[in-house]
């Protein structure tokens, strides 16, 4: 079985997730930034990784995933700035599923990252209100991910390559 780990990543959240995963799984594997990636029909397993933009999935891996995901065996690993197990989180988490919809997920990784100062003094100076309060929640954020949810990262990749492996 042959492993593709892909992310895309802008203040290293998502990176430290991708190289935790990439670490846990045994065999043919390849770790790449999804703009690296042509397709994925050499793999028989992709791990995608990205953080939330807009309330989803940002739209370089929506395009890439509409184009070449139809029918692939794909895990999701997700970095946002909510606290985990929030309301709005569960609607956002079933967005960033929207582009997969013609794939085969088999499993879904999520946890917060810490949001870079440059994008919450963005968010803090937006029209919107909604926006200045998760702008305004950054504290909350540094951390994370904390070395217990990148560990979490690479027990799911466990769980997805035995899952797959036992047919």
């Amino acid at each position: 079985m042959r492993i593709l780990v892909t992310y895309m990543s802008l203040s290293g959240n998502t990176r430290k997730l991708a190289d935790m995963i990439y670490a846990n799984i045994d065999g043919p594997k390849d770790l790449r930034e999804l703009s690296e990636v042509q397709s994925l029909d050499a793999y028989d397993l992709t791990f995608v990784g990205f953080p939330v933009h807009q309330f989803g999935a940002p739209a370089a891996v929506k395009d890439f995933m509409e184009r070449n995901a139809k029918g692939k065996n794909v895990a999701l690993f997700v970095t946002h700035a909510m606290p985990p197990g929030t309301d709005m989180l569960k609607g956002i988490m079933a967005k960033c599923q929207a582009p997969f919809a013609q794939a085969r997920v088999l499993g879904v990784y999520d946890c917060q990252g810490e949001l870079a100062e440059s994008v919450a003094q963005h968010l803090i100076s937006s029209p919107d209100p909604q926006l200045q309060e998760f702008g305004r929640m950054r504290a909350v954020t540094i951390g994370h991910p904390d070395a217990s949810e990148v560990a979490s990262a690479g027990e799911f990749a466990r769980s997805i390559v035995a899952m797959v492996s036992s047919g």
